[in-house]
């Protein structure tokens, strides 16, 4: 098994755990992006959709009811029978489930009218492979939208930061793999002929003891978690948003781009 395979399996493991607790999280099932997508999308009747790694099916159950069709994939097969559960429940029968790897899309090309990929793309081992199957399941003027955590464009002050975050999400769960940048994906998004049209750069607020708890296997990678936090530099506690009280770590941020791409 080479690393690419192992860090699928991970993932897969990793998730097939959590999968309920994905599709009842606040933090996926609420925020505010939902229906930014619909804004910026403006969905269409006849429109199919594919929400590659749906997760809790959180972007699916936002697109479906304005849309002919959506596919949801995901890698995981228990996370898919999670969503498909909660779809049902929402009398949503026109989205349709498949498991699927997002470097290595089962379908044919120039499919679908819109792609979309919300919280995810940091578990992908290859995103040039992600984005080169994303380009050719579009149709010709189809549009992606990625949502996605991100480290800051490395120059200056932020040149340790990216990596920092990158370990330390990495500590609090064993499934990730990398947070780009956002420049870093506008180079991948070039080359296969995703334009950018539209973009948006948040900061996400976390409390940290539920954050953390939602993938930590135990009580010591949550402390180790925490720790790593609480011994970084000065600047980097600041452009994480932390904050710290009777000594333990309450609050911190990270970085969320959302990106509407227009296929040459």
């Amino acid at each position: 098994m080479n690393r690419e395979e192992e860090i699928k399996k991970q993932v897969q493991e990793q998730f097939g755990k959590h999968a309920k607790a994905y599709v009842t999280s606040v933090t996926h099932a609420k925020g505010e992006d939902l229906p930014l997508l619909v804004e910026w999308l403006k969905p269409q009747a006849d429109w199919r959709v594919l929400d590659v790694a749906t997760g809790g099916g959180h972007v699916a159950k936002t697109l479906a009811p304005h849309c002919r069709q959506v596919v949801a994939t995901d890698l995981t097969v228990l996370m898919l029978e999670a969503a498909r559960e909660a779809h049902l429940e929402e009398k949503l029968e026109n989205i349709l489930h498949v498991q699927a790897d997002a470097e290595k899309l089962p379908f044919l090309s120039e499919t679908f009218d819109v792609v979309c990929c919300r919280i995810a793309a940091h578990h992908f081992p290859n995103p040039a492979a992600f984005i080169r199957e994303i380009s050719r399941v579009l149709r010709p003027n189809g549009q992606f939208v990625l949502i996605d955590n991100v480290v800051p464009d490395e120059s200056g002050e932020f040149a340790s930061i990216g990596d920092f975050i990158n370990q330390f999400e990495a500590l609090r769960d064993p499934s990730h793999v990398r947070c780009l940048s956002p420049g870093e994906w506008k180079v991948l998004m070039e080359r296969e002929a995703l334009e950018v049209q539209q973009e948006r750069l948040r900061k996400k607020r976390f409390q940290f003891l539920p954050w953390v708890k939602r993938t930590a296997q135990s009580q010591e990678q949550q402390e180790a978690v925490e720790q790593m936090l609480l011994q970084a530099d000065d600047h980097i506690r600041s452009y994480m948003g932390v904050s710290i009280a009777d000594g333990r770590v309450q609050e911190h941020e990270i970085d969320e781009w959302m990106v509407l791409c227009k296929k040459r």
